[in-house]
């Protein structure tokens, strides 16, 4: 399993810096525009490209911080125990989910707000 989170992290971690060079390429460019987001009929849409990235940069973010637990999980031997029941974790789910904390039953039972 080790492998697979390895390498669902080296992923994570390209996406993040694919990710700041593109949050950082707007930043830029907005910088060489007087750009007004409330005037100007590009404005909405710049701003929203804005957040979209940044939103994307702090999702990618938050995986990696799941797979580095995870990651400890396994070091630690509680790798693939749900942290709500006890109960293992499927290996299916864990191929589909490798930082998944939760069984499939208390992740449906939190609405998905038990860190699936």
């Amino acid at each position: 399993m080790r492998p697979l989170l390895a390498d669902a992290r080296d992923r994570a971690v390209a996406q993040i810096a694919a990710l700041s060079r593109e949050y950082e390429d707007l930043l830029e460019a907005n910088a060489l525009v007087a750009v007004d987001d409330e005037h100007d009929p590009e404005g909405a849409s710049t701003a929203f490209e804005r957040a979209h990235v940044a939103a994307l940069l702090a999702a990618a973010r938050t995986h990696v911080t799941d797979l580095d637990l995870a990651l400890e999980r396994l070091d630690s031997g509680d790798y693939g125990r749900c942290e709500v029941c006890g109960a293992p974790i499927p290996a299916e789910r864990l191929e589909v989910r490798p930082a998944a904390r939760t069984c499939v039953n208390c992740a449906a039972d939190t609405g998905g707000r038990g860190r699936s």
